[in-house]
């Protein structure tokens, strides 16, 4: 396919809703003209899917719930599988993105909600970024268990979400499969490795060393590790000088949890999507959402071989205009 560049005025129409403008001529109306036509009624807005399946267990929390749409096929279909954004502190599972153009294309679709990383810290996770890490993992076992009765091919599963949801689909991409065979869980014994993963605006490390270089007033990921008040959500992004403090200590953890230092050359290919171009080392207007992050886990990529597409406003190579037309294209190969 032809190689092109993806332009500013052509990434905020991916960005935006198509808007149709009228206009009409005006000329004098004698009072004794015929009234104007009645305008044809508006055309209905089509419902949105239903649920085939809604707030399914696979855990015993009460955020331990996923929704399954089920597309129509006489064998079994790939699988978009949805991870809400919101900082791991906010956000549901509803209304997922690609919902309506994947089932068209012959694609179930499952989108789940999880602890947030307030609750985990709560319940005494350490650190709380493993709450909401882990449910996706075990909510994706979960599917794979239920591929026979829900008509799905465990081979072709894709995962997407935006920020936190991005980075934990990222995050499952690039980890290790947490299959334990010998389990006797059934569940636990279902792979966590994808087919893909399609992610918009994903943080990519939550090491702060690493993003105060790439993004000076980077504020983002001290939650991840304890560093907020899990009363009160407003402290998401207030301690981030403590957490750089308290980095080596946390090392460990930082490299379990951050996608990039997970990549290997047996990892699926990833699509990366952000709304700004990229800025390294300079202040950023948005920095828990700036294209850096995806600069950097491209890099990563490409040393290791993995494919890795990554588009913002004016970015070069690009071959898919949006996160829907490459899970299908990659989940229909």
């Amino acid at each position: 396919m032809k190689k092109r560049s993806l332009s500013r005025s052509a990434s905020l129409l991916l960005c935006a809703a198509a808007h149709a403008c009228f206009a009409a001529e005006t000329t004098p109306v004698s009072i004794s003209a015929a009234p104007a036509p009645t305008p044809p009624p508006a055309t209905p807005t089509p419902a949105a899917p239903v649920p085939t399946l809604t707030n399914v267990p696979y855990g015993a929390h009460e955020r331990q719930v996923l929704d399954f749409y089920q597309a129509k096929s006489d064998k079994p279909t790939p699988l978009l599988f949805f991870i809400h954004g919101g900082g791991w502190v906010t956000g549901d599972k509803k209304s997922p993105s690609g919902l309506k153009e994947c089932l068209a294309a012959g694609i179930s679709v499952v989108s789940i909600n999880y602890r947030y990383s307030w609750q985990a810290q709560l319940e005494g996770v350490n650190p709380p970024v493993e709450g909401p890490l882990r449910d996706a993992a075990r909510a994706l076992q979960f599917v794979r268990s239920k591929a026979a009765e829900w008509n799905i091919d465990k081979k072709r599963i894709g995962a997407s979400g935006g920020s936190a949801g991005a980075c934990s689909s990222l995050w499952l991409a690039f980890h290790d499969d947490m299959a334990v065979p010998q389990s006797p869980d059934p569940v636990a014994r279902e792979s966590t490795r994808l087919h893909c993963a399609a992610v918009l605006v994903a943080q990519t490390s939550l090491d702060p060393l690493e993003l105060k270089e790439w993004t000076p007033n980077s504020r983002y990921g001290g939650h991840a590790f304890g560093f907020m008040d899990p009363q009160n959500l407003k402290t998401r992004d207030t301690r981030f000088a403590e957490f750089l403090e308290h980095r080596e200590e946390l090392l460990p953890w930082i490299k379990e949890y951050s996608p990039i230092g997970l990549v290997t050359s047996d990892d699926p290919p990833v699509y990366l999507l952000y709304n700004t171009p990229p800025a390294i080392g300079q202040v950023e207007k948005d920095p828990t959402h700036t294209a850096n992050y995806g600069v950097k886990l491209q890099e990563k990529c490409e040393s290791a071989k993995v494919r890795c597409e990554l588009v913002y406003p004016g970015a070069p190579d690009v071959k898919h205009a949006g996160i829907t037309a490459y899970l299908i294209e990659e989940l229909k190969k």
